[in-house]
């Protein structure tokens, strides 16, 4: 099965359909630990019951889903990378948990007015055009429907991005200037600009509330399996990647100078920044 990379969010499903996405496959189990925090604040904050039909979206390898079937919700995922869905439907079947996984396009697909909760853990900041987004998510949502997403912060306010980052940067070529609204992990820092998509799109009730976790990369304090998590996914993963040698190993070891101070025996544990954002139909 795939998807077609067409349409106004052809350059986001081509990219989680390539490498990047294989690599966050690959790396499940080390990813769903690390955000293990903050799912469980989203759900909880969701009220998710068996009473529920849930659309989870970008719902990547399935853990958020899964977690909430074993709630008692009928839950179907939503996402455009195949290789990660190939993931939640693998978990799900060793869990012996039944939802759906549908390969589609949020701002296209044709959805039945079904789902009493839309539900999204970081799966919502990579639209060509949120606004249209929202207004045909809100087509899937029976009359009382609710939202439940969380998105991050800035980037300066998420240490675990920002601590590696910065030593790595030094090493890295000039870039250009990027619109921070364009699809990307932080597009949908500024609460402000959130706010206005729902309101946009029609949506009322609107809350949004900050969310601060500690998370945890690795178990013990070999810093080791911390650089292995950050050379293999997310952000750092890409830039580390375009570096030859000897500037790589180079830039390796800064990184792993600024995060020694923050190894425990539970792993590596930095701040994470979210919001939390409620809104009604």
């Amino acid at each position: 099965m795939s998807i077609d990379a067409s349409g106004p969010n052809a350059e986001q499903i081509e990219f989680w359909n390539g490498d990047v996405a294989r690599s966050w496959a690959r790396n499940q189990q080390a990813m769903d630990a690390l955000l293990a925090p903050i799912s469980q604040v989203a759900i909880e904050r969701s009220a998710v019951s068996a009473a529920d039909k849930v659309l989870d979206i970008g719902c990547g390898c399935g853990s958020t889903s899964l977690a909430m079937v074993e709630r008692g919700a009928a839950v179907t995922g939503i996402d455009i990378s195949d290789p990660m869905l190939g993931i939640a439907r693998s978990q799900a079947e060793q869990q012996n948990l039944e939802a759906d996984f549908i390969l589609a396009d949020a701002l296209t697909y044709s959805f039945d007015p079904d789902f009493s909760l839309l539900f999204s853990r970081f799966g919502v900041m990579f639209f060509a055009d949120p606004v249209a987004a929202f207004q045909n998510l809100s087509t899937g949502m029976s009359g009382d429907g609710r939202v439940c997403l969380v998105c991050w912060r800035p980037f300066l306010e998420n240490d675990w991005f920002v601590v590696p980052m910065s030593a790595a940067s030094k090493f890295l070529p000039p870039t250009e200037p990027v619109d921070p609204r364009a699809p990307g992990p932080f597009a949908f820092s500024d609460k402000d600009y959130v706010a206005g998509i729902l309101e946009a799109a029609g949506y009322k009730n609107i809350e949004i509330d900050p969310v601060d976790e500690i998370l945890s990369i690795g178990d013990s304090n070999d810093i080791e399996q911390a650089i292995d998590f950050y050379v293999k996914v997310g952000p750092l993963a890409r830039v580390i990647a375009e570096l030859e040698e000897p500037i790589r190993t180079d830039a390796l070891n800064a990184v792993r100078e600024v995060l020694q101070p923050h190894m425990t025996d539970q792993g590596l544990r930095l701040k994470s920044a979210c919001w939390l954002v409620e809104a009604k139909r």
